[in-house]
Order: C-alpha cells, then sequence, then structure tokens
C-alpha cells in the first residue's frame, strides 16, 4: 500500500489546484462551432483551442474542433455575431 501513496497524493495535489480540470472557455463554455452553426451546444469544456488572442475555446468533441480549425478565422467570426445576437433575445 505505500507504494501507491505518492500516487494518491499527487492526484490530490492535481485536484485541488485545478490542474487536470476542464478550462472554463469563452461563450459560456459552448461549443464554438455549434455557435458558428447558429446552434447552443453545452460542452464541459474538456475539448478545447486556444486562439491567438489567448482565449480558450470550447468545443462538444474532435471532430467539432477539427471543422472549426479548417477556417478558425471565419468560423469565430460566425460563433461570435451568433452568440451576440442570441444573447440580445
Amino acid at each position: 500500500m505505500m507504494r501507491y501513496l505518492p500516487l494518491l497524493a499527487g492526484i490530490s495535489l492535481l485536484t485541488v489546484t485545478g490542474i487536470g480540470q476542464a478550462a472554463q472557455g469563452e461563450f459560456g463554455k459552448q461549443c464554438t462551432m455549434g455557435l458558428a452553426m447558429q446552434q447552443h451546444v453545452d460542452t464541459d469544456c474538456s475539448v478545447n483551442w486556444t486562439g491567438t488572442d489567448d482565449k480558450t475555446y470550447c468545443f462538444g468533441n474532435e471532430e467539432a474542433k477539427a471543422t472549426f480549425l479548417k477556417d478558425p478565422e471565419g468560423n469565430l467570426k460566425k460563433a461570435q455575431e451568433f452568440y451576440e445576437a442570441s444573447q440580445k433575445e
């Protein structure tokens, strides 16, 4: 049992410091590609990407992220426009 103690202590430290937890992300943790497609898709932000603006963008899955990254500037613009318009409703 003693050989597992350092491992357990390390896991506790990761939990306390927040390392290993999902990022917070922009757009209230909604899928950025979903927003670009005019859909609200909540995520846990475990799949994410950091833009050139140093902001974290969340995705529902790796496929959505890969699709987004084919045109990050265009998709981000669409996502921002849809998100802002939906906040006014």
